[in-house]
């Protein structure tokens, strides 16, 4: 270091100063070791002798952390050095009370955290480090970086360097190896974002090798990337069974989640490994949603670039390495040999686990409360306070009371007895008679006041106080509001509420400083009742008339002061001290630490409550002290400000934190003539905490040479409720000091005191904190449930009866009841006597001695899976895991949220800025093992923020329920983030293991008819022969119906096609129609010569050319296949699925437009498919004015008329075959169930590229006469309301539409409903609105739809749903009679076990579900137990067959899959009825009898889709649909557009859109991660965030989840974020 040739005791005063400065910096996370570095070398420059050679200036790109300035200081000219801290001010930290990153500080724990790590060292983690996108977070651009090449030592080797001192250094790189790739990845995580460039596997595992290898493996120099420190110790007899057929491991891809310490016992089975079971085999899946591609389908395609999945599936290897790892670190046991899984027997809801019988159980007796030594009376003692202040002032006035420091910590002003009297009187006359008019008095006796006051200026707030007092009316302090955004700001106005105050005292400057609206007034903070603000400065009061005194009571029962009291849950409360109370405290106060009259006192503490409040305000002034005080932004300044002024005041007692003993050894190296022999009591204030005793020691340690005796450190417990608890006297010097106690962390947890032997890692060391209070009487009781006497070996809270103490939570009396008049009863249940008690709030036991010692609070308390842990124990932890150059010290934030029936513990840290990515995970990842480790306790979430982000307490602190709160809200915004889920949650459900159906079909069948239930099938009415029987029997084939239509109606309009002003662009009457079809035919037969029954696909955007040649095709006897055109923006992913389907169906040509035709043959075409194979295209825009020689009639109505080819959502490409007499069944039905006829008018919103959609575009019109208006979906795109306005425009009665188009009218017209009412528009005419899909209807969206479109005329009866699937492309549909579609309501945990329960609606757990629409004419649905194939009963979930003349025949060639076809196409009951033949939808559903009546009369059956078979996802053994999973996680934040699922290898897969700024991403991970588990009992495995529009949706607005799961492990979504859920 730059400091070799110095003689640092010869420096300058000042310059020492300055160091020890820069080293407090350092210490307290300030300041980068490299800015540390420089600054001191920058300092020591001048004294160095130059004989050595010069030091290395750092690099360049070194990141500064900002300081944040606080808002005094933001225009201020660059700091000195001392008002260097008060800038920093927000950045230092104790929490509420003082909880300080030193106390954590303990050489022994850090030893045992550093052993604890040490076992795992040997072998590596291979945790699945997140993936984030460059953009996201980046620090330093990566053009600032120059590449390494062999002679530059670039900055990863410094980092390398750097590392911790437990890892060892890698190996460098091979030279041959480096490439620019592996340059730009590295650059990348240097810059503390690991990019998705990065896709080489990451510790070269692609070839597992054997592990006796003989020369060491050339290791990337920089840190690979999912790497931590550790590796558990992995115990074998723990291991799953099916380890024979893994691959050889490499030493890399292992796994932290072993349990390490706990031999499970010998009779619990491992847990199921999540991993073992395979994917059930999948035919090859196509994938063809409109703007993605499809891949690995021509079949000569080489895979050689690709790496196979299990599945098949091509995939990168990046993503699946992760989740590789991921699995493999999965399949490492659970933790818990607690109790390995809990149910219940029915609905498996967790169940508490069942007690291990070898956890540790109190064996001690009962405990007996535990007494103070009497109260002494003295005769001196005054009646109350105020008489004490009136005493002094009257006969000490020149005493000196208070000495308060200015911000350099010299003295400021002495405020004298004399002066204190003088100005509280004066106030007290002011407030009592001069802040109103003439003869309004504002402020009577016992009203309450609040007090506001900076830490730095104690004078004006002691003679408030007394002030106060005095006017008998009481004061309640608080803190000084500095913005609307102070955490917890709301909360305080909940006390003011609860108190009734409406009247503040404050300085002149403090009000200056006060934040103001515009106008001047002082803002109005959130939940602050209206104050009035009183300024108490001496020239504002008045000198009260000579006849004029105070009115001194003796002390009484009534209130005399409220101090507040921040809670666990961030509430905060009064607590009421009666005059009684704190007459009596000073007392006690005084007997304990033997306090004489004009003894100094140095107080570091606030003076606005607890110990800075009763000793140095209150008690000091019954015993006439002088008390220094010293402020927090003194001690910010100079550390060691108050050990100078203890030497200079020769000060008797000081009270100070943990926080400041440390800060003062910090800082202490230069002062070599202070000296602490004049104290005699050095209290610790926060002595209760744990951790204190390091700092105790240290202190200690540091200052004996300077006259420090170790008898003063006397630790005390204190709460707000019960005031002092216990105080350790001061010490006879010489006398052995007291014993510490050494307890095991592990009893702790039990709530049991266990002397720690064997495991000296996880153990405790705690010091007592003194005898009880003189007065007061104690006992432990047990801290939830009645307030049982606890055992002798027994923890619990501790409960004070005593005069001195709080007398209740002011103005809420049920609280008060609970906390204040507890009456501890024994191991009966009897009361052990009728004197009330306080609670304290704190944890711990009576040692030896009846010495009392506190292992922690109530508020810090996690209790997880029933064991207790502290949250204090948690953070000291972590802190202690090297290097902690990754956060802050003092920043670390530990709770627990409520997830799945259990506690999680959370823990959120503030990173320091030039901290690096791979850093921060390797520091998360040995924390997690460290807690793991010495805790026995998994983590639920490890979050870091950024530096300065998380909300602060008053005194820099940090303010936990706040910070819960944004955890919750999802506006923590951190920077990194890890979810250990499947570490600690245990308590799922045990996965369902299948039982073999026992029970035949016959049976089941015969089961519901002896219970009463009918089988579950329903009907559409008979397809009967009524009125149009000749037309029928005429025209069996849609070709004879519409030449029959040209000849009788000729210039009916059929069709009208509308553009996106809503302007018609052309009509086809019935005559034109059969006209253009004849030409297409004529065409077809001379330039295509296609012969009889060739497949001719069809390439038309939606129009009426479309229709055209799809009757041409019939014309002309071929059979026509409609396709999707390619998107001409969009090549490259969707032509290849134009070609594939044109190479499946085999068809001899193409129809299509000139347009179309030119793209087909463009050079952009070529890059994607090969265009000189296309078949004969046809462009059919100018053909001549031919006619056919004669329009083909087919010989049978079995006949082929058309395929329907469709991508299904789970990427399955299938064309089924339709017959002449399927088209004239399903046309005939639509057009009864919709009674269309040549007077209607229908509008079609719709794609009419395959199912109903097709149907109705270009079949139904032609076969009922009814009008068509067309409407192309993509043109809403240019105007949204096109369809909307056509409806009120030309008065359509039934229309139908698609959920894209639903959405789009929703999300886009929603909020304009006003805009559209102006233009006119009118709904009302809309008798019937269908939405045509293949899917469980979407009930969220069809109901908000109906509500924002009310406004405008829209019937809430309009909408409704239509089903239709492969096999039938029309099951249900509305229709325009019958009763309206009805919703019930499901018990989810059912349907996941493939039954239903039926609930009311708002149950928890409930399901909505829609009625599908009424059932066709002519269609018969049955629910079946697809494994038995056995009908099953009413309301029972099963998958839905039909049998209707309008079913399909057959597909058209799944890849030669025909053993499919008879399957799902001619299928018959194995029980029942083994007649009738079925076709299987592939949709699980079920029938339910409704009350309504349909039109004949009879009681309608309603039929309720769930979802696809193919679409479920086997998870635990049960059956979960997609969609359900999808809605949850949507509501999981306000940032999540879309969301979709899939699983990988077991691994529950979330997809999630992002559409809020990428500094949101994050924040969804635990919220999905939350949800998902609460609302599915599923643990999700990979949370993937991405940009809006990423998850591929198809035509019928759809989500193609398979094609989303080959994107992702093909590694082609570019996501913002992607964890990896441990």
């Amino acid at each position: 270091m730059a400091d070799r040739g110095v003689d640092l005791s010869a420096l300058p005063k000042e310059v020492r100063d300055q160091l020890a400065e820069l080293d407090l910096e350092l210490s307290e996370g300030d300041i980068t070791q490299k800015g540390y570095e420089k600054k001191r070398a920058k300092l020591l420059a001048p004294y160095i002798i130059h004989i050595h050679t010069p030091v290395e200036p750092p690099p360049q790109n070194d990141v500064q952390p900002p300081a944040p300035s606080s808002s005094s200081s933001s225009h201020a000219p660059p700091p000195s050095s001392s008002s260097r801290y008060r800038e920093r001010r927000s950045r230092r930290t104790h929490r509420g009370g003082g909880t300080r990153d030193d106390r954590y500080r303990s050489d022994i724990h850090t030893e045992a955290v550093q052993a604890a790590l040490a076992k795992h060292k040997e072998e590596k983690m291979a945790l699945p480090m997140p993936t984030k996108r460059r953009s996201t977070y980046v620090q330093s651009p990566i053009e600032t970086r120059t590449p390494p090449d062999s002679s530059s030592g670039s900055e990863d080797e410094t980092s390398v360097r750097r590392q911790s001192s437990v890892v060892a250094p890698q190996p460098p790189v091979n030279p041959n190896l480096q490439s620019p790739d592996s340059w730009i990845n590295r650059s990348v995580q240097g810059s503390s974002t690991s990019s998705s460039a990065s896709s080489t596997l990451s510790h070269g595992e692609a070839k597992p090798q054997p592990q006796s290898q003989a020369q060491p493996q050339p290791q990337p120099q920089y840190k690979p990337q999912y790497q931590p420190l550790y590796q558990p110790h992995y115990q074998p007899q723990y291991q799953p069974q099916q380890q024979p057929q893994e691959q050889p491991r490499t030493a890399a891809v292992t796994d932290m989640l072993a349990n390490s310490r706990i031999a499970p016992s010998q009779n619990s089975a491992p847990p199921p490994d999540v991993t073992a079971v395979a994917h059930p085999a999948r035919g090859p899946r196509v994938d063809l949603p409109s703007n993605a591609v499809v891949r690995g389908m021509s079949r000569g395609q080489s895979r050689s670039s690709m790496m196979e999945t299990a599945d098949g599936v091509p995939v990168s290897s990046r993503v699946s390495t992760k989740i590789q790892q991921l699995l493999n670190t999965l399949k490492r046991p659970k933790r818990p040999p607690l109790s390995e899984f809990f149910t219940d027997d029915s609905e498996e809801i967790v169940e508490v686990p069942q007690p291990d019988p070898n956890t540790p159980k109190p064996e001690g007796r009962q405990i007996i409360p535990v007494k103070g030594e009497p109260l002494g009376v003295v005769s001196n003692w005054p009646p109350a306070l105020q008489a004490a202040l009136a005493r002094w002032g009257a006969t000490q006035g020149k005493s000196p009371a208070l000495t308060a420091l200015d911000i350099t910590g010299r003295p400021l002003y002495t405020l004298t007895y004399g002066k204190l009297w003088s100005r509280s009187v004066k106030l007290a006359y002011t407030l009592l008679n001069k802040l109103g008019t003439k003869n309004e008095q504002i402020l009577k006796p016992g009203d309450r006041v609040a007090l506001v006051y900076p830490n730095s200026d104690p004078g004006m707030f002691w003679v408030a106080f007394y002030g106060c007092l005095l006017a008998e009316v009481i004061p309640v302090p608080i803190e000084v509001p500095l913005s609307r955004k102070d955490a917890g700001i709301s909360q305080v106005g909940f006390l003011l509420g609860s108190c009734g105050v409406g009247l503040a005292l404050t300085s002149e400057i403090c009000l200056k400083g006060l934040p103001k609206t515009p106008t001047g007034e002082i803002l109005q903070f959130k939940g602050w009742p209206r104050l009035k603000w009183v300024v108490t400065d001496s020239k504002y009061l008045t000198k009260p008339s000579k006849d004029w005194q105070p009115h001194i009571p003796t002390a009484n029962t009534d209130p005399a002061y409220i101090e507040y009291k921040a809670s666990k849950e961030g509430t905060v409360v009064g607590v009421a001290v009666s005059k009684v109370a704190m007459l009596t405290h000073c007392q006690a106060l005084t007997q304990a630490c033997n306090y004489c009259e004009g003894e100094t006192l140095v107080n570091v503490l606030d003076f606005k409550k607890d110990m800075g409040l009763w000793h140095g305000v209150l008690t000091a002034v019954m015993n006439r002290i002088h008390t220094i005080s010293v402020p927090y932004a003194v001690m910010k300044a100079c550390p060691l400000s108050w050990v100078q002024r203890v030497h200079i005041h020769k000060a008797r007692i000081a009270l100070a934190k943990c926080r400041d003993l440390h800060w003062a050894m910090m800082a202490h190296r230069d002062q070599r003539d202070t000296s602490l022999a004049s104290l005699r009591m050095l209290i610790v204030a926060d002595g209760a905490n744990p951790w204190s005793v390091s700092s105790c020691d240290a202190f200690l340690n540091v200052f004996q040479s300077h006259g420090l005796k170790p008898e003063v450190i006397c630790p005390c417990a204190t709460s707000p409720e019960a005031m002092t608890v216990a105080i350790r006297r001061p010490g006879v010097p010489g006398a052995p000091l007291p014993a510490r106690a050494i307890l095991s962390m592990g009893g702790l947890s039990h709530g049991v005191i266990r002397v720690n032997t064997e495991d000296k890692n996880s153990a405790l060391t705690v010091q007592d904190v003194g005898h009880v209070m003189p007065g007061a009487l104690m006992c432990i009781v047990k801290p939830d449930g009645p307030p049982q006497l606890c055992k002798t070996d027994e923890i619990g809270e501790i409960i004070i009866n005593s005069r001195a103490g709080g007398n209740m939570y002011y103005g809420l009396p049920g609280v008060t009841k609970n906390t204040f008049e507890v009456i501890p009863v024994n191991a009966n249940g009897v009361p052990i006597g009728e004197i009330p008690f306080v609670r304290s709030g704190l944890l711990g036991f009576v040692g030896p001695g009846s010495l009392i010692f506190v292992v922690g609070k109530i508020e810090g308390l996690l209790m997880v899976s029933g064991r207790r842990h502290n949250a204090d124990d948690l953070v000291a932890t972590a802190l202690a895991v090297e290097p902690v150059k990754t956060v802050y010290r003092g920043r670390i934030a530990v709770f627990s949220v409520t997830v799945f029936y259990d506690e999680r513990v959370v823990i959120v840290a503030e990173q320091r800025p030039d901290a690096s990515e791979e850093d921060s995970f390797q520091w998360m990842s040995r924390v997690l093992q460290a807690i793991d480790s010495i805790h026995q306790v998994g983590l639920y979430c490890l979050a870091l923020v950024p530096a300065n982000t998380l909300p602060k307490t008053p005194l820099g602190g940090i303010h936990i329920s706040d910070t819960k709160q944004f955890f919750l809200d999802g506006s923590l915004h951190p920077c990194n983030i890890l979810m250990c889920p499947h570490t600690c949650v245990t308590n799922l459900p045990k996965p369902r293991q299948k039982q073999p159906v026992g029970v035949g079909p016959a049976s089941v069948m015969v089961g519901n008819l002896v219970a009463g239930k009918r089988i579950a099938q329903a009907a559409g009415r008979d397809l009967g022969m009524i009125e149009d029987q000749d037309l029928v029997r005429k025209h069996q084939y849609l070709t004879e119906a519409l030449q029959w239509r040209a000849q009788t109606d000729p210039d009916h309009v059929l069709y009208v096609l509308l553009n996106a002003k809503g302007v018609t662009v052309s009509t086809a009457s019935c005559v034109q129609l059969h006209k253009r079809a004849e030409k297409i035919a004529a065409a077809l037969t001379e330039k295509g010569s296609i012969n009889t029954g060739e497949n001719v696909v069809l390439l038309y955007p939606p129009g009426i050319d479309l229709i055209a040649a799809f009757y041409g095709c019939l014309y002309a006897g071929c059979v026509p296949v409609n396709v999707r055109p390619p998107h001409p923006q969009n090549l490259a992913a969707t032509l290849p699925t134009v070609r594939m389907i044109i190479d499946v169906s085999k068809a001899a040509c193409i129809l299509t437009t000139q347009n179309l035709m030119r793209i087909l043959r463009s050079k952009e075409a070529a890059a994607s498919v090969n265009i000189k194979t296309w078949p004969t295209i046809i462009d059919t825009d100018d053909l001549p004015r031919r006619r056919p020689p004669q329009i083909y009639k087919p010989p049978t109505a079995e006949m082929i008329a058309y395929l329907d080819f469709s991508v299904s959502t789970t990427g399955m490409l299938t064309g089924v075959k339709i017959s002449h007499a399927a088209v004239s069944a399903l046309c005939r039905s639509i057009k009864l169930q919709c009674e269309l006829y040549s007077s209607r008018q229908i509008a079609i919103c719709l794609d009419p590229y395959c199912g109903l959609g097709f149907v109705l575009w270009c079949l139904a019109s032609v076969y009922s006469g009814h009008q068509s208006i067309l409407i192309p979906p993509f043109e809403l795109e240019s105007c949204l309301s096109l369809w909307l306005s056509t409806l009120s425009q030309y008065r359509i009665r039934d229309t139908f539409c698609s959920y894209s188009v639903m959405e789009l009218c929703t999300k886009g017209l929603g909020t304009q409903t006003e805009l559209l009412k102006a233009r006119g528009v009118n709904l009302s005419c809309v008798r019937s609105c269908v939405v045509i899909a293949e899917e469980r209807p979407r009930l969220a969206l069809t109901h908000s739809f109906s509500k924002l479109f009310k406004d405008v005329g829209l019937s809430s009866r309009a909408v409704s749903t239509a089903f239709g699937s492969r096999v039938n492309l029309a099951v249900c549909l509305q229709g325009t009679t019958g009763p309206d579609p009805c919703t019930v309501y499901v018990d989810m945990k059912s349907l996941r076990h493939d039954r239903v329960r039926l609930v009311e609606r708002g149950a928890p757990q409930s399901l909505p579900l829609m009625e599908s629409g009424k059932i066709l004419p002519g269609v018969r649905v049955i629910i079946v137990n697809p494994e038995t194939r056995g009908p099953l009963g009413d309301s029972h979930l099963g998958e839905i067959w039909v049998n209707s003349p309008h079913n399909a025949s057959g597909y058209y060639t799944i890849y030669g899959e025909e053993s499919l076809q008879a399957d799902h196409f001619n299928t018959k009951l194995s029980f029942g009825d083994p007649q009738t033949l079925w076709a299987r939808t592939g949709y699980l559903g079920f029938v339910k009898r409704t009350e309504l009546l349909d039109a004949s009369g009879d009681r309608h059956d309603a039929l309720f889709v769930v979802g696809s078979l193919d679409e479920t996802l086997e998870l635990r053994g049960l059956r979960y649909h997609p969609i359900d999973i999808e809605t949850s996680v949507s509501r999981a934040h306000r940032s999540i557009a879309e969301s979709a699922v899939f699983t990988w290898t077991n691994l529950l897969v979330v997809v999630s859109e992002l559409c809020g700024s990428e500094q949101d991403a994050l924040d969804l991970v635990p919220l999905i991660t939350n949800v998902v588990l609460e609302e599915h009992h599923l643990i999700v495995g990979v949370v993937v965030i991405v940009d809006p529009g990423v998850i591929p949706i198809n035509s019928r607005g759809e989500k193609q989840r398979m094609h989303l799961r080959d994107s992702f492990l093909a590694d082609q979504l570019d996501p913002i974020y992607v964890a990896y859920n441990m």
